[in-house]
């Protein structure tokens, strides 16, 4: 495929990527069907990752991060997603994480938490959803109750990816369930916290290496000192991380879509009906152009919202309508990827099953697709 310039990428983001690009094709991708088959865990590409400074990207320099710009981070992401969506997804957890440190956390808190976060050497997760309310926090039961020095942590999360190999996770809970939203707060916990129970992983449709897990807090005693600023901010701390991760998801969408591009463009080349090459077939160039066009509609909503976060300008807006549009796009393109290769796209001799799999959960993680439109249409309406 013809190489794409893309507006707002310096040649140093770019050489970033092509950094990570390189282990992507080289470790990740060789791995990938493996782990998706016998339901490995992705963490073990931990440690390669973060000599990378993959695990560090969404840090600052001070903190241990890469200390690289969110265009590097964004197309780094891109590519290993290309290579294997399931890790992309591991990480995006960990910035989950470790970005509700970094927003409001204190520097104390930063300084004990991040870099070992940035090194690898712990990884973090994001406790928000919960089995009855996902992350609508009206319906959040979760409890945290000051006792002197602590609080105490009572309640239930679900979906909680990288819980059981994280060595701390960021737990709203509510500690003034009469206010709404603005009785939410967010706390620093480690794992190794007594009352803690961590099920089994979820068996999920796709991104199998990517696990989540149900975390029950019985009693748990967490120093005051882990609270994330103030009581009751926790609920402004989760929507700013999730103005980033919304673009972590539109970039994990953009790298499917162009695995499955690819995948398509060289089997119309190659494969033969009737002694003629399938990119013969006016019906599926339409089909390969229909593709590309809305890949690069979702790059082109992706890279505005990039621009404006790393111009320090909101962009909830942009975030959203670059999820959602991402999202949709690459459920359209990898089912059509997987059409173009007939009956063998539907057997796991080849990737575009799974492209299939790990496609769907982006319409519903960090926000539905019909929270999506909610955040654009109540952003037009005042």
């Amino acid at each position: 495929m013809t190489t794409i310039h893309r507006l707002g990428v310096t040649p140093e983001d770019q050489g970033v990527a092509d950094a990570v690009a390189r282990f992507a094709s080289e470790v990740l991708a060789p791995r990938a069907r493996e782990i998706d088959e016998a339901g490995l865990s992705v963490t073990c590409h931990v440690p390669q990752l973060a000599a990378l400074g993959v695990m560090g990207m969404n840090l600052p320099e001070h903190l241990g991060g890469a200390g690289v710009t969110p265009t590097a981070m964004l197309l780094s992401l891109v590519e290993i997603s290309r290579a294997c969506a399931a890790t992309s997804s591991m990480i995006g957890a960990h910035y989950l994480g470790t970005d509700a440190l970094l927003i409001g956390g204190s520097a104390g808190q930063h300084q004990r938490f991040l870099p070992r976060a940035a090194s690898g050497e712990w990884l973090a997760g994001f406790a928000l959803t919960e089995p009855r309310g996902g992350s609508h926090p009206a319906d959040m039961r979760t409890r945290a109750v000051r006792e002197g020095n602590h609080y105490r942590i009572d309640g239930v999360k679900h979906f909680i990816s990288n819980a059981r190999e994280a060595q701390f996770l960021v737990v709203f809970a509510k500690t003034d369930p009469e206010a709404g939203a603005r009785g939410v707060s967010a706390f620093v916990v480690e794992t190794g916290t007594p009352g803690i129970t961590i099920s089994s992983p979820e068996k999920l449709m796709g991104i199998q290496g990517a696990h989540a897990f149900e975390v029950a807090f019985d009693g748990v005693r967490v120093p005051a000192e882990n609270l994330l600023g103030a009581e009751g901010s926790g609920f402004k701390i989760a929507m700013k991380v999730l103005d980033n991760s919304r673009l972590d998801v539109a970039a994990t969408a953009l790298g499917i879509a162009e695995a499955a591009i690819a995948d398509a463009t060289r089997w119309m080349k190659e494969r033969l009906v009737g002694g003629e090459p399938l990119a013969g077939k006016q019906g599926l160039q339409w089909m390969l152009a229909d593709m590309k066009l809305r890949l690069e509609a979702s790059w082109g909503l992706t890279l505005q919202a990039l621009a404006l976060r790393q111009a320090g300008q909101p962009f909830t807006l942009q975030s959203a309508m670059a999820k959602l549009h991402a999202s949709e796009m690459v459920g359209f393109v990898a089912d059509a990827a997987l059409q173009i290769h007939g009956g063998y796209g539907y057997t796991r001799e080849m990737p575009l099953e799974r492209y299939v799999r790990d496609a769907r959960i982006l319409r519903i993680y960090e926000g539905s697709s019909e929270v999506q439109r909610n955040i654009i249409a109540r952003t037009l309406l005042g």
